[in-house]
């Protein structure tokens, strides 16, 4: 009698695609080539992200009791007060930071001077290269200086972009059933290091990726001046036009001497800005002193939320110039989008809801290439055993 064998019905697996193959070859090694940067990059951004809620809490000469805005002083007598106070040092700016804050004086020093907006009585003289700084410099720079830490920041900006996209191609489940549903969004946190650890790598960086898109992007606008470009053209604006608005305003400023001196078309600007520019937060003015006869003034009002307006006066007539920030309820999307890159980045868009949704975010980005690297290692000690 003959034995009939039956034929498995289950077809052979087929070994990964072309494309997942080198996929994951590029996910794996530039995450090997660009992980102590983005480790860096990440837990510094965790510490900057609450930078100026940190130093309100730890200096006190930040704060004055606030008075009535009429006795505020203009920049002409913080300017005359801080100069009797230290004759030898060149006052830039000074930065107007609320009825109840100090001013903080532009000089040119490594030192922040901090004066009391109602007498001109200097609060405060600060190392300008303290703790923020130095983790600034890490943020940016690694260390490096600014030359060669630009460049390494940069580009190590630009890997990680990528490495998002092919790690969201690595996680997307080939198979949409109850075991890959629970494998690709839970953590299993009873499950042993190794299974803990990867599902660390895999879950939290799948729900951190919308951020981390957003925070490697407007890094990107920052560092290069391509994106910055392409991002601009994309979201509707002109760089064409752009340009030829800058070329024409660059040429204005040569055009003639004021009629006012420094200190007080200072003061009349402060006034101005105050009284008919600023539409958010009024007292908070930064007014910088020109650096050349042929420059224009300078100002920057309506701070808030990681957003600013930069405004530019003529130096003859003090008039507003057409380069000058719009309001953000004026502006166009890309103008917008333009102005919003550095609250985007850091958090600040929403005030201090999603300064604490960024710092979970980015504390995500520095931990993906230490989970990563212990995936990488234990797939390779398995192999050698």
């Amino acid at each position: 009698m003959s034995v009939i064998k039956k034929q498995s019905s289950k077809p052979k697996s087929k070994g990964k695609s072309l494309f997942s193959r080198i996929n994951a070859w590029l996910h794996l090694w530039l995450g090997l080539a660009s992980g102590i940067v983005v480790f860096i990059m990440g837990i510094t951004g965790c510490i900057l992200v609450f930078e100026h809620e940190i130093k309100e809490l730890t200096s006190p000469w930040l704060k004055v009791e606030a008075q009535s805005p009429e006795k505020v002083l203009p920049p002409s007598k913080i300017y005359a007060a801080v100069k009797k106070a230290l004759p030898e040092k060149e006052i830039h700016g000074v930065w107007y930071n609320g009825l109840d804050k100090t001013i903080k004086v532009d000089i040119e020093s490594d030192s922040l001077i901090y004066v009391n907006p109602y007498n001109g009585k200097i609060t405060g003289i600060v190392d300008h290269e303290d703790f923020f700084h130095e983790i600034d410099e890490g943020h940016r720079y690694v260390w490096l200086g600014r030359e060669v830490g630009t460049a390494v920041t940069s580009w190590a900006t630009l890997i990680f972009f990528f490495l998002l996209i092919s790690g969201m191609i690595l996680w997307f489940p080939k198979k949409w059933n109850k075991t890959t549903v629970n494998s690709s969004f839970k953590i299993k946190w009873n499950a042993k290091f190794k299974r803990l650890n990867y599902d660390l790598h895999n879950v939290l960086g799948f729900y951190s990726l919308l951020l981390a898109f957003l925070i490697a992007l407007t890094g990107l606008i920052m560092s290069f001046h391509w994106v910055r470009e392409s991002t601009y053209w994309i979201t509707g604006g002109f760089t064409n036009e752009k340009k030829k608005k800058e070329v024409a305003v660059i040429k204005t400023d040569t055009l003639s001497k004021s009629k006012y001196d420094v200190l007080t078309a200072s003061d009349i600007i402060f006034n101005k800005v105050r009284k008919e520019i600023a539409k958010h937060n009024k007292e908070a003015v930064i007014i910088h002193f020109p650096d050349e006869p042929k420059d224009n003034f300078y100002a920057c009002t309506d701070m808030h939320n990681g957003n600013w307006r930069d405004l530019y006066f003529d130096q003859k007539t003090l008039e507003l110039l057409p380069n000058s920030r719009k309001y953000i309820g004026d502006e166009k999307f890309h103008d917008w989008m333009s102005r919003s890159n550095y609250s985007l980045h850091v958090g600040a868009i929403g005030g201090l809801t999603t300064k604490i949704i960024y710092f979970i975010a980015s504390l995500i980005c520095a931990s993906l290439p230490i989970t990563g690297f212990y995936i990488w290692w234990g797939r390779k000690k398995k192999k050698k055993n």
